[in-house]
């Protein structure tokens, strides 16, 4: 009775599994890889299907985002060039150009953090809170997924 009981228990977890790992891909987006490729395919789309905005929320919400994508671009591209020199450099960095990339990239991340604060505020003022903070959290779990990317591809400095 026993195996029986706990083949009915694996045959419902097998069943029930592929279900609850699709439901929670849109609905906790605790698959990081699964993240990654929903990204890539379609950053805007997905947020779409993640926050499920109503047309006057959309309507409000959409030039926020398109403004919050281009400050994280330029944030982007600021720590990418200061990564870049990293490369570049085939030879031990001096003192001078280290104290300097470490500004850059500083700098960087400064940029980013007042882009997400200027976004969080306004995306508060047009969505409900709990919309308006899911979606700066499946911002940050898309950030650190592109941060982590972004320290694998560049090696440390010497």
């Amino acid at each position: 009775m026993n195996r029986n009981l706990a083949a009915v228990l694996l045959a419902v977890a097998v069943i029930a599994s592929p279900l609850a790992q699709a439901q929670d891909a849109v609905s906790g987006v605790t698959d990081l890889a699964a993240l990654r490729t929903a990204v890539q395919a379609d950053k805007k789309a997905f947020v779409a299907a993640t926050l499920q905005l109503n047309d006057a929320e959309a309507k409000k919400f959409w030039p926020i985002y398109a403004e919050y994508q281009r400050d994280l671009e330029a944030a982007n591209r600021q720590r990418t060039r200061a990564l870049e020199g990293v490369i570049a450099l085939e030879k031990p960095m001096s003192e001078l150009f280290a104290r300097s990339l470490g500004k850059d990239l500083l700098a960087a991340d400064e940029a980013e953090l007042r882009a997400r604060r200027a976004a969080q505020t306004r995306v508060l003022k047009v969505l409900p809170a709990p919309k308006a903070v899911r979606y700066m959290q499946l911002e940050s779990k898309i950030r650190a997924v592109q941060a982590y990317d972004v320290a694998a591809a560049f090696p440390l400095a010497k």
